[in-house]
């Protein structure tokens, strides 16, 4: 039971790099709208971008911010040339293992962005045009293996992977039925 009168997630934020280069993945790759950007007189940058619903996908930039630790704080990069390789055919447990995107305790996993199920290939060809590496898309399902080979009657969700320019993991995900 949900003790708090929730309406969604208001935003989330994110760390980048590099602000021009995420700002230019965001609006042209992804065609998000950025809405608000803020200077902070430490230096520091915060911009907002609508992603829908009245959320926001917020990015934070800090002049001395630490260095990325793929593996540990966010999902390693081979991870999507290992989840590429992936066919309908080919997909077991074997071939697509939890642990290839294992993240640290209290890390952020992956962001996931909600489209309706009929866009969901447009959007990954969209992506493909555009030069980004994205798997193929994945029917998660309520199986063993996690993960059924076409769309059924088992799958709960289906979508596709990909990572921000700072190696952020982003799915575009359309739910398919009821959890």
């Amino acid at each position: 039971m949900n003790e708090c009168e929730l309406q969604g997630i208001n935003h989330i934020a994110l760390v980048c790099k590099d602000v021009a280069r995420t700002v230019d993945f965001y609006t042209k790759t992804l065609g998000f709208k950025l809405i608000k950007t803020i200077a902070l007189p430490d230096g520091s940058k915060r911009f907002f971008f609508d992603i829908g619903n009245g959320s926001a996908l917020v990015f934070l930039w800090f002049p001395k911010a630490p260095d990325a630790s793929p593996g540990i704080a966010s999902v390693k990069p081979e991870a999507i040339e290992a989840m590429a390789s992936v066919t309908p055919k080919t997909l077991t447990p074997k071939t697509l293992k939890a642990s290839d995107i294992a993240t640290a305790h209290g890390s952020m996993n992956h962001l996931a962005f909600n489209v309706p199920l009929e866009k969901l290939q447009e959007y990954r060809e969209k992506l493909l045009s555009k030069g980004v590496q994205v798997t193929p898309i994945l029917h998660h399902a309520d199986v063993p293996s996690g993960y059924a080979p076409e769309l059924d009657d088992t799958t709960l969700l289906s979508s596709f992977y990909f990572f921000d320019p700072d190696g952020i993991l982003l799915q575009v995900a359309a739910t398919v039925r009821e959890f």
